[in-house]
């Protein structure tokens, strides 16, 4: 398995979806350019994130126009995409859709959707209930919606599902500088650089730039290898396309040598979960705080 990719660091037109739209068809049309066999979108790349009520006017389907366009393009090159998805329930999502050869092949509903902070995603967002990895382009992959990355359990549960490739498309806003990094790109880092060598995986990180309400995101996209070491990553506050190789043999190495993965028990983990669950929310639990 060898694969080139594509991190589109891009600025969304907030609210406007038919010019997103006609955006990613653009972009995936430079990274094909670049030799890409896969175009990786930041988080709410079709809509923009801080929409608030204006959700309810962009959400859509997978049989919508719009949407329709940039699956179309996935004919050119596997495309990783975001979107309010508007399910058949009518429940807003958070999703992230991989489309290939014109077709959706997999979508992930954001698990965590936040609200602490300046975030407010479950005033509009429905929370997914499914973690799973896929198969696509010769290769397994497990996506995490931003939020999704700070639940250690996501990425766990991924990598014991065989994913070789973990993507996370963001909408992470800059904080205060540490040392000469924005300050919540440092702490990406840290986050993604670890989960990479923990289960000897490639990281894609896709994070967007741009400014919505008063908030800037800052970008810094990066790709890093299985041993941790971060590939190549974007530079912050301007768009970019950021293309770097995944292959095999770095896979095949870390995990021969480092066979973290091999000795995982998971039985041990399943048995000791259920115990845990079992205390908390069994009959008879304290319903009070389980912390």
């Amino acid at each position: 398995m060898s694969l080139r990719v594509g991190l589109v660091q891009m600025r969304p037109a907030l609210g406007d979806v038919a010019e997103n739209a006609r955006r990613h068809v653009m972009w995936v049309e430079k990274a094909k350019e670049a030799g890409c066999d896969l175009v990786i979108f930041p988080e709410l790349s079709l809509t923009g994130y801080l929409l608030k009520d204006l959700a309810v006017d962009c959400a859509r389907t997978a049989e919508d126009r719009e949407v329709r366009q940039v699956i179309q393009a996935s004919r050119q090159a596997d495309i990783l995409f975001g979107m309010v998805e508007l399910s058949r329930g009518f429940i807003m999502y958070n999703s992230a859709v991989y489309a290939s050869g014109g077709e959706v092949v997999y979508r992930h509903r954001k698990v965590y959707p936040p609200t602490y902070g300046m975030f407010e995603e479950n005033r509009y967002f429905g929370r997914g209930k499914r973690v799973r990895a896929f198969s696509a382009h010769g290769s397994r992959f497990g996506i995490m919606i931003c939020e999704d990355a700070w639940h250690p359990s996501i990425p766990y549960i991924l990598a014991q599902d065989g994913a070789l490739i973990l993507i996370i498309p963001s909408a992470s806003p800059a904080r205060p500088a540490v040392g000469e990094m924005v300050g919540s790109q440092e702490t990406w880092y840290r986050a993604i650089r670890t989960y990479a060598q923990l289960f000897g995986v490639y990281v894609l990180f896709a994070n967007r730039v741009g400014v919505e309400d008063g908030v800037t995101f800052y970008g810094g996209s990066a790709v890093v290898d299985p041993f941790g070491e971060i590939v190549s990553s974007a530079p912050v506050f301007e768009e970019a396309l950021l293309v770097a190789d995944v292959n095999e043999e770095a896979l095949r190495r870390s995990r021969v040598m480092t066979p973290l993965g091999r000795d995982e028990q998971l039985d041990v983990t399943v048995r000791e979960l259920i115990r845990i669950y079992d205390r908390r929310y069994g009959e008879g639990a304290d319903v009070g705080d389980p912390f």
